[in-house]
């Protein structure tokens, strides 16, 4: 198949099932947390028996999909020499996100739903603190992401034969500082989804001033 083709048919994939893995996150977030607060106690025990399971289902596949697919477009993007901090950034962010669902929020919401054993309200805490962590580093990684081909090689923020920029070792700190919340901190400002969105705007903010003219 023709490297062209091949490129193109990698990017729609993780095109698509990224639109599905953010779908769904923000549906977790902004849509599904809300109701269940609301129901009524029937509805609640109907949503966690049947809807969310499903939900889930969709959710962690297609993360781990959009991953993989992901991986092959870095591998094709380093290979024609194209990586920048933009993309280092945004794949950071996307690897984390990976994990956190497949290594926090999965197995939390297993307990949290009752479908297995555990101490279902902190497992709840811990797989609604890896979500909004998530839904965090969605606005910048999704920048990071569409920025690379834009901004890449016109700011100072890159990865070049000139070395690793300031700016990128900044973003790589707060990114890791963020991810080490997400494990063992709070929700702090991202408590409500007003809140975590305007974290999410904060964080793309600033992660381009950091790349741009650090």
């Amino acid at each position: 198949m023709d490297s062209e083709i091949l490129n193109f048919i990698v990017r729609w994939g993780h095109l698509l099932f990224g639109i599905a893995w953010i779908g769904l996150l923000y549906y977790f977030n902004f849509i599904q947390g809300g109701y269940f607060k609301a129901a009524s106690p029937e509805g609640l025990s109907d949503a966690k028996a049947k809807l969310a399971p499903e939900a889930l289902w969709w959710f962690r596949w297609a993360a781990m999909f959009t991953f993989i697919t992901g991986v092959l477009l870095l591998g094709m993007v380093h290979g024609n020499g194209l990586l920048n901090s933009y993309i280092v950034l945004g794949a950071l962010m996307g690897t984390l996100m990976f994990l956190n669902v497949w290594l926090i929020i999965w197995p939390n919401q297993k307990i949290a739903l009752g479908m297995v054993e555990g101490d279902g309200p902190t497992a709840g805490a811990k797989a609604l603190l890896a979500s909004r962590t998530n839904t965090l580093f969605s606005g910048p990684m999704a920048f990071g992401m569409l920025a690379s081909s834009h901004f890449g090689y016109s700011a100072d923020g890159l990865l070049s034969a000139n070395g690793v920029s300031t700016g990128l070792f900044i973003g790589i700190g707060l990114i890791v500082l963020l991810e080490l919340n997400a494990i063992f901190g709070k929700l702090g400002p991202m408590t409500t989804v007003k809140g975590v969105i305007h974290a999410s705007l904060g964080l793309t903010a600033v992660m381009f001033a950091v790349l741009h003219y650090v």
